[in-house]
């Protein structure tokens, strides 16, 4: 059995917008503990954080590490999750705040809890607001009405992936698609082109999808614009674009499936 070590870490969300999406449980790790590191893009969240954190340190300029030959995201959030767990072994309770949940499209809020687990020290994670519980509330759609399937946009585009169009589809980082170099922060039309091709085999391109942004403060807007999937490569895009697909055909019935319940059902009655 692992001997448990003296440093902590906790890897919290502030959620998308913070203001009012912050639970009270992770607010108090980021007051009470030694350090604060923090992967937080919006200017405003790293303010507060700055200002309530005993120590605070920002980690997004660890991405300029891509502009190095040989070096990409991957090594980026290696070195991220690295400079985390190196204030851990030094004994400290640590803080990692990441914006929405930092669970999801976190990779390093990952790798640092299973490494500090596997050094002996206690890690965990405590939920956040993420974009798609924003994206339920702005768009006002119901996972459970049709089911629901999500995937990262190079991912969909890269693996043999089996799409069903009676679902809800949501598809990440559309903003970043076709990128195999792990080295940019944007697309091209061209690599939108071929997502919609790919697309294209389950939906028509005059099918009607949306273009979702959480507002991540006061002063922004969210955005939901709605555009035929065919026009999507002209479509102007950011990092953290959503592409949001509502579904294109009608649930269909499994008749055996529910003459076999109806059977269990008179069997139970009987």
């Amino acid at each position: 059995m692992i001997q448990k070590q003296a440093g902590k870490l906790v890897c919290v969300g502030t959620g998308m917008r913070m203001a009012g999406q912050l639970t009270p449980l992770s607010k108090s790790y980021i007051e009470s503990f030694d350090i604060v590191f923090a992967a937080v893009p919006n200017i405003f969240t790293r303010e507060w954080l700055k200002g309530v954190a005993k120590e605070f340190v920002c980690i997004l300029d660890h991405y300029e590490d891509t502009k190095i030959d040989g070096k990409t995201r991957r090594d980026t959030y290696r070195r991220m999750a690295d400079t985390i767990l190196h204030e851990v072994r030094a004994g400290k309770r640590v803080c990692a705040a990441f914006y929405g949940h930092p669970g999801i499209f976190a990779c390093i809020s990952h790798m640092a809890i299973a490494d500090a687990r596997a050094e002996g020290f206690a890690a965990h994670m405590e939920p956040g607001i993420s974009a798609l519980d924003c994206l339920v509330a702005d768009l006002g759609i119901d996972p459970g009405s049709t089911g629901m399937q999500s995937m990262e946009a190079t991912q969909f585009m890269i693996f043999q992936r089996v799409v069903d169009p009676t679902a809800l589809f949501v598809i990440w980082q559309i903003g970043i698609c076709g990128d195999l170099t792990l080295k940019r922060f944007d697309t091209e039309p061209a690599h939108l082109q071929i997502i919609v091709d790919k697309l294209a085999r389950s939906y028509s391109l005059d099918h009607e999808v949306i273009l979702y942004e959480a507002a991540t403060h006061a002063l922004e807007q969210t955005r939901a614009e709605k555009i035929r999937l065919g026009d999507l490569p002209q479509a102007s895009l950011k990092q953290h674009t959503t592409l949001v697909i509502p579904a294109a055909e009608k649930l269909q019935y499994d008749a055996n499936v529910i003459a076999q319940l109806q059977d269990l059902e008179r069997l139970r009655v009987a």
